[in-house]
């Protein structure tokens, strides 16, 4: 069982659980679930992230059904909920920019960029998952819990594959590569 401490690396706190627990994503049994839990919040989003989404915005819809098109053009892709920005959701469920892929939910916008016709891959947050930043006097790094991801703990623990590891492109994008390789270090990976 993780134990509950927090650590430091350079001036991010980082709670024990993101280099002890063991995750790798399971889409064949998760079905994209991150992309389609049930809530009125969507994934949280940056104001240069909303820039960088308008600009691809037509790009991004070429990959959408129909809904979602027709949610984005009624009420946009972004909200305010209690004071944070977040990217919005169609009944409250699918991310706006989820599309199915045989009977997976996955992200228009990281498509386009596999594509190579965007530069921008996705939301840091959507990036990141499981792991949740706080802002806390700076940012403080956490694992967040949903029984939607009961298959990745599995597939990381016969994988040997800790959170750390599976968000190892998300963390060096957002915090370098200098900064991961010291989180590693902590690790004793």
């Amino acid at each position: 069982m993780p134990s509950d401490k927090i650590f430091a690396i350079n001036d991010v706190l980082v709670r024990d659980e993101i280099v002890e627990i063991p995750f790798s994503c399971d889409l064949k049994k998760c079905k994209g679930a991150c992309c389609t839990l049930e809530s009125e919040l969507g994934a949280p989003v940056t104001k240069k992230e909303i820039e960088e989404i308008e600009n691809i915005l037509p790009i991004v819809k070429s990959y959408l059904a129909q809904t979602n098109i027709d949610e984005i053009e009624e009420k946009g892709f972004y909200e305010m909920k209690d004071g944070e920005l977040m990217i919005t959701s169609v009944n409250n469920h699918d991310c706006v920019f989820s599309f199915w892929d045989n009977d997976i939910a996955k992200c228009a916008i990281e498509r386009a960029h596999f594509d190579g016709k965007v530069e921008f891959r996705k939301p840091i947050s959507c990036h990141l998952f499981p792991i949740r930043v706080t802002d806390f006097s700076g940012d403080v790094l956490r694992y967040e819990r949903f029984s939607e991801c009961t298959p990745a703990l599995e597939k990381g623990k016969a994988d040997n594959t800790i959170i750390a590891e599976f968000c190892k492109d998300s963390l060096i994008r957002l915090y370098g590569e200098d900064w991961y390789n010291k989180l590693m270090n902590y690790s004793g990976r």
